[in-house]
């Protein structure tokens, strides 16, 4: 999968609907990097993880907050 195609859809559809809760986003494949700076440099609540162990410790420290 193309990560930066897939975080540009993250991106563009979290500001559609105007998201104003955290998101943890698992991204693995092509161009993962660039990926994971366009989330970074979205300004939005994304938060990446590395693995799914690691998404969901994010996700439940996320919800708590």
């Amino acid at each position: 999968m193309k990560c930066d195609v897939i975080a540009s859809g993250i991106v563009n559809a979290a500001k559609q609907v105007d998201l104003k809760v955290p998101v943890v986003v698992r991204l693995e494949g092509t161009n993962v990097d660039q990926g994971k700076r366009i989330l970074k440099e979205s300004g939005m609540t994304l938060i990446t993880a590395e693995d799914l162990d690691d998404a969901a410790e994010k996700a439940v420290k996320a919800s708590v907050k």
